[in-house]
């Protein structure tokens, strides 16, 4: 459950990414981050999301925001993500669900009647300081990019 608001502190975390390179909330000091959870590699609707944030990513960077995506999802896993949609941002590998946890993302999913454990697709945009700034609890995945580029007023 997210109990995290805006203007709260973000959880620091540490991972690996798709390339074996350990990423950590610390790297982006001074920078605006895009962290953005998806429940599966490769799954329809994070699929979308992930290529708009792509399609996207040299505007999100010329305004100044960095982009780093989380899900369950193993290094190797996330390393084909990456080369088959052709993603030019880190993919941490959160196989503990450490950082999905600290965000509250990890929570109690149901399809189809059944019931499970999984991500809730969630966007946390976290200034310079580590404050966040926004949070978008269903993001619209064919247009992601521009509801942050928006709601930033940038």
């Amino acid at each position: 459950m997210i109990t995290l608001k805006e203007g709260d502190k973000a959880p620091s975390f540490s991972s690996t990414d798709q390339n074996g390179k350990k990423i950590s909330l610390s790297d982006y000091k001074g920078k605006n981050l895009v962290l953005y959870f998806y429940s599966e590699a490769g799954s329809p609707t994070c699929t979308i999301e992930s290529c708009n944030l792509r399609d996207n990513y040299g505007l999100l960077r010329k305004k100044g925001f960095e982009v780093v995506g989380v899900s369950p999802d193993d290094s190797k896993t996330q390393k084909k993500f990456e080369i088959k949609y052709k993603l030019p941002f880190p993919l941490l590998a959160d196989t503990s669900h450490d950082i999905v946890e600290k965000y509250g993302v990890w929570d109690q999913k149901k399809l189809f009647g059944r019931e499970y454990m999984g991500v809730l697709r969630t966007t946390f945009v976290i200034d310079g300081k580590g404050i966040i700034c926004k949070i978008f609890l269903k993001p619209k995945n064919k247009a992601h990019a521009e509801e942050i580029i928006t709601a930033m007023g940038v």
